[in-house]
């Protein structure tokens, strides 16, 4: 799976930055599903090798504007360019009565149906071989992460097994790896003590808005990367900004390293910390302090940075 950042700014966007929207990618072909859709995701998307057509799912991490204000626009865009299929929108309640009210009062003429499902009722939601899960967040207002598991790994073999038993290959062997129990020369052959999974499910787990990165610890069991805001410096956090709702670098980082989490990912910066590093606030204030805390692999996300988690669960970013 591919995680393509659509804007990683808080509140407002900058000149780099865009306000918040990700894109999660399957292994093969165009399909994705779109976590967060700020204002401009639909320009962003002209940037990015996605089409509206191939969307999946929406799934809205909490009501503040600088998550949602881009999804009446997305939405409108797909209908024009000819969308026809049904579009599942995973959002807190009240965003579908804002986007039916929307749609109604603008004389939006959408040619595809909506499926809203409230993120407070949501259980286990399956798309392709990705489930998906939730977890409540604390912010001023009602906010959630998304975690995203692989529903099943690639099976392989245990060749020096089949042919210390005498088995060939051939057909008997597909029928094996495909799960299914064979017969050969009289004998049944379970496939569970011939295929073996060397790799465990991939799972990424993307959370709202957030002042409080502990209560994702259930949610972050076994996942190979977290993706949170770090909205400031701990100096703000604590100080000025107190009461936001907002994480720190160093409070995600110093979460991260107690799970011994492999790989981190922050986004959602605050429009006051500059890219050059001479310049203060800057990124690489975040990025300090999040490396003071935490010893994994860390990531501090820009506008249209592909990364990759790979089936032996490692991430790394992608050249393009």
């Amino acid at each position: 799976m591919d995680i393509i950042f659509l804007g990683t700014s808080s509140g407002t966007p900058t000149k780099a930055r865009n306000v918040s929207g990700l894109a999660l990618l399957d292994e093969a072909g165009g399909d994705w599903t779109l976590v967060d859709c700020g204002e401009g995701t639909q320009h962003q998307l002209l940037r990015a090798p996605l089409s509206l057509m191939r969307l999946q799912a929406v799934f809205i991490t909490h009501v503040h504007g600088d998550h949602c204000y881009g999804l009446p626009g997305l939405l409108a865009s797909a209908g024009m360019l000819g969308r026809s299929a049904p579009l599942p929108i995973i959002a807190p309640a009240g965003i579908e009565a804002w986007i039916r009210s929307t749609v109604e009062l603008t004389r939006l003429i959408l040619p595809f149906e909506l499926r809203f499902l409230a993120t407070e009722s949501l259980d286990r939601w399956e798309r392709g071989n990705w489930v998906v899960e939730k977890a409540a967040l604390s912010h001023r207002v009602p906010s959630f992460a998304y975690r995203f598991t692989e529903a099943s790994t690639e099976a392989r073999l245990d060749v020096g097994k089949l042919e210390a038993h005498g088995i060939p290959r051939g057909p008997v062997w597909g029928q094996l790896r495909s799960g299914a129990d064979a017969t050969y020369e009289g004998r049944t052959l379970r496939s569970s003590d011939y295929v073996y999974f060397p790799n465990r499910p991939r799972r990424i787990v993307v959370a709202g808005d957030n002042d409080r990165p502990a209560l994702l610890r259930d949610s972050c069991k076994e996942a190979h990367v977290l993706v949170h805001e770090a909205t400031f410096t701990k100096d703000l956090a604590e100080g000025p900004a107190k009461g936001f709702g907002h994480s720190s670098a160093a409070a995600v980082a110093s979460f991260a390293e107690s799970i011994g989490l492999p790989h981190l990912v922050l986004t959602h910066f605050s429009p006051r910390y500059q890219a050059d590093a001479d310049r203060s606030p800057s990124m690489e204030d975040l990025r300090r302090e999040a490396m003071a805390h935490y010893h994994g692999k860390l990531f501090l996300a820009e506008d249209l940075a592909r990364y990759r988690l790979d089936k032996t669960g490692q991430c790394s970013r992608v050249s393009e």
